[in-house]
C-alpha cells in the first residue's frame, strides 16, 4: 500500500489517518508537490475523469470483522494530464502514481479514520479547484444473526433443501443452528436418520462457517437420558400436563438441574461430531435467571432467549406463551441490543453480571412476522446512516415447519438486507453467528 517516499521514508501527519508508504510519488515534471490545503470543491464532477475502486462504505473492524482500511483509488484522466492529487477528510494533498497512459492509482490507509462521512477531493496538475468530489462512510458493523430453532427431533427434508437454497441465494449468509439434543435421544428416529441430520449440520458448519448451538425443549426422553426426573407441567400450550415435556418451560428446572441437562447435551454433541455448543436459546424463550446461571456454569458465551414478545401476537389467547413472555421480557422490543445481565435481574445490565451475553431475539422468528415486518425491524435498528458502534438484528425460523411460504419470507427479507452488505462496499451489514457477538460486546 502506498503513501509517499522521497529518498527514503518520509513520515507526515494527516488528520484522522495513518499513512502507508506510497512509492514513486513526489513532484511531476513542471508540477509542484501536492498542496497541503484542499482545493475548492467543484460545482459538478468533471465527466472527463473516471474514478474507480472507491466504495461507499468502509467498516471499522473488531474482533469478529476485519476493518476495511484500504482505500484503493484508480483515476483515468484526459490525455496530457501530468499529475492527480487527492485530499482525504481534509488532510494534506497526496499524489497518485502514474500507472499507465492516462491512468493514476494508489492505496491509502483508513485505519485511523473515525466513524463518519468523509470527503474526498481530486485535482489534476496543481489546480486549485477539484475535478471531483466524493464521500465515503466509515462505520461500525450492523450484524445480522439468522437462527434456526430445532423444536423437534427430526425435520422435514424440504426444509433441509430450503436451507441449502438460502446459502446458495445469499452467499455471505451464516446460520446459527440451535439444535435439539433430543435428536439423539428420540427412540423413534433411526440411526440412519440421525446420521443424515448430523452429517448435514457438519456440512453446513464446514462449508459455510455456520454455528451449531443448542436449543432445548425439555422432552422427557432427553431429560431422563440426562439423569433427571421429567417434569410435565406447567405447559405453555396445553391447559393440563404435557407428557412429552415439549411445551414445558425450561424454567421448571433449577440451576443445578439445568446445568445437568446442558452438560448432557454437550456430551451428545461432542460424541456425534458437532462440537461443544457455546450459544443457546430456550424453547418458548422460557429462560430465567437460574437458566442463565446454568449456561454460565456449562461454559456458554451467549444466549438469545430475550424475546420481542409484542410480535408474538399469534399466541394471544392460546396457552400462556404470549403472556409469560410479555411478563418476563417486558422491555425487549424491536431495537433491543446485547447486554450482560445482572446476577440479580435478567433484564438489567449491571455489575456483578453473569458472564453470558444476552442477545435479544429482536426480529423474532418467521412464524410470527412477515417479510414486511422483518424489513421494518431491520430499518428500526439502522436508518441508513453511519454507525458509531455495532448493532445487531436477530431473525430466524423453525426447520420443522420451514415450508415454501416461510422460505420465501426469509429469502425476500435477506434479499433486502443484501443490498447493504459490507462485503460489497454497499453498507455496514455483516452476517455473523451468535457466539461471535460475545467477541463484539465484551464484558467490562
Amino acid at each position: 500500500m502506498h503513501r509517499l517516499l522521497v529518498t527514503g521514508l518520509l513520515a507526515f501527519a494527516l488528520t484522522g489517518l495513518s499513512p502507508f508508504a506510497l512509492t514513486g510519488c513526489g513532484g511531476s515534471d513542471g508540477i509542484g508537490d501536492p498542496s497541503e490545503t484542499p482545493p475548492d470543491a467543484p460545482a459538478n464532477n468533471d465527466p472527463s475523469f473516471t474514478i474507480a475502486n472507491v466504495n461507499g462504505w468502509y467498516l471499522i473492524g473488531d474482533d469478529v470483522t476485519p476493518g476495511q482500511n484500504a482505500l484503493e483509488v484508480e483515476v483515468t484522466t484526459p490525455a496530457g494530464t501530468e499529475a492527480v492529487d487527492i485530499w482525504i477528510a481534509g488532510g494534506i494533498g497526496e499524489r497518485l502514481d502514474s500507472t499507465g497512459a492516462n491512468t493514476f492509482a494508489a492505496t491509502f490507509d483508513l485505519s485511523d479514520l473515525a466513524a463518519g462521512e468523509h470527503e474526498l477531493l481530486f485535482a489534476a496538475d496543481g489546480s486549485t479547484t477539484a475535478f471531483a468530489r466524493m464521500t465515503i462512510k466509515r462505520s461500525a458493523p450492523y450484524y445480522v444473526i439468522v437462527t434456526t430453532d430445532w423444536d423437534d427431533a427430526d425435520t422435514i427434508d424440504d426444509a433441509l433443501g430450503f436451507q441449502d437454497d438460502l446459502h446458495d441465494e445469499h452467499p455471505h449468509l451464516k446460520l446459527t443452528h440451535f439444535v435439539g439434543p433430543y435428536t439423539f435421544t428420540d427412540p423413534t428416529l433411526t440411526t440412519q436418520r440421525v446420521t443424515l441430520l448430523t452429517d448435514w449440520l457438519k456440512g453446513h458448519r464446514d462449508t459455510y462457517d455456520d454455528e451449531i448451538g443448542l436449543h432445548i425443549h425439555p422432552y422427557c426422553h432427553f431429560v431422563e437420558y440426562a439423569g433427571e426426573t421429567c417434569i410435565d407441567r406447567p405447559s405453555f400450550a396445553n391447559p393440563v400436563a404435557d407428557n412429552s415435556g415439549y411445551s414445558v418451560p425450561v424454567w421448571v428446572y433449577d440451576e443445578t438441574q439445568f446445568t445437568t441437562l446442558l452438560n448432557a447435551a454437550d456430551d451428545l454433541f461432542v460424541e456425534n461430531g458437532l462440537g461443544k455448543p457455546t450459544s443457546f436459546r430456550a424453547g418458548g424463550w422460557s429462560l430465567v435467571l437460574a437458566t442463565m446461571k446454568a449456561l454460565e456454569n456449562a461454559g456458554y458465551v451467549a444466549d438469545t432467549s430475550a424475546n420481542n414478545w409484542a410480535r408474538l401476537e399469534e399466541w394471544k389467547g392460546s396457552g400462556s406463551l404470549y403472556q409469560w413472555n410479555k411478563d418476563n421480557w417486558g422491555p425487549i422490543n424491536d431495537t433491543s441490543q446485547p447486554y450482560y445481565p445482572s446476577r440479580d435481574d435478567i433484564l438489567v445490565a449491571s455489575e456483578p453480571s453473569i458472564n453470558v451475553l444476552e442477545v435479544p431475539d429482536n426480529g423474532i422468528l418467521v412464524d410470527y412476522v412477515t417479510t414486511d415486518e422483518m424489513v421494518e425491524i431491520f430499518g428500526a435498528n439502522w436508518d441508513g446512516s453511519v454507525l458509531s458502534g455495532p448493532v445487531q438484528l436477530s431473525i430466524g425460523y423453525h426447520p420443522s415447519n420451514f415450508t415454501e411460504d416461510r422460505y420465501i419470507r426469509m429469502t425476500d427479507t435477506m434479499t433486502h438486507i443484501d443490498q447493504f452488505l459490507a462485503a460489497t462496499g454497499d453498507g455496514p451489514v455483516v452476517y455473523a453467528t451468535l457466539s461471535d457477538m460475545a467477541k463484539v460486546w465484551k464484558r467490562n
